[in-house]
């Protein structure tokens, strides 16, 4: 299947609709030539309307934990970006968004790991990324397994969400600003600049 026509078909996708608050729009960036790809959760609502991945200041925050400016991060050509849920999902009774649909990964997320056949690194971003590409792998919690990602290298980095709600996890866990960040950050721009 092309790029083009994959593309298509995922962004056409009415899989999970009737579960959905929004009208179906799901979201994702790439070209079969990038290196790195991004694999989150679902969009929020803004990215919901602006159709445009991590436009928000979660992604603000991503793109200072890879060292990348706008342009750079939203090069197709270099950066992927496909989420767990390719819509956004709601929320659930404290405010925050739901989980990604589970219609998306099995039906979608197997195509595009053929589909990227350049990539050198998945930044696995929150725990439904790193429960679907680790398996049994992952360790007991989010946090030990972003503190284990060495075990995970060269191919995969797991990362927690970079939302304002997981301000307090970065100040319990200095290591990750510490020893992850650059290693992150050294390999993002070996491997861009490579």
């Amino acid at each position: 299947m092309s790029s083009s026509q994959l593309f298509k078909d995922i962004r056409a996708c009415t899989l999970c609709e009737k579960h959905l608050p929004l009208v179906p729009n799901p979201v994702l960036r790439g070209r079969a030539s990038a290196k790195i790809r991004i694999v989150g959760q679902a969009p929020g609502t803004k990215v919901h309307k602006s159709g445009v991945p991590w436009d928000d200041q979660s992604g603000k925050v991503l793109r200072g934990w890879l060292g990348l400016d706008a342009e750079t991060f939203y090069d197709e050509s270099q950066v992927a970006i496909t989420p767990m849920g390719f819509c956004y999902p709601g929320r659930d009774k404290n405010g925050g968004d739901l989980p990604p649909r589970p219609e998306c990964g099995p039906k979608w997320h197997p195509l595009l790991q053929k589909h990227f056949k350049n990539e050198q690194l998945v930044l696995l971003i929150g725990s439904y990324a790193q429960e679907y590409y680790l398996g049994e792998g992952m360790k007991k919690t989010m946090t030990e397994t972003v503190r284990a990602f060495r075990d995970y290298l060269p191919h995969f980095i797991p990362l927690p969400h970079p939302s304002w709600r997981n301000i307090g996890w970065r100040k319990k866990n200095p290591w990750f600003e510490k020893k992850l960040l650059p290693e992150l950050r050294k390999r993002v721009q070996h491997i861009l600049n490579g």
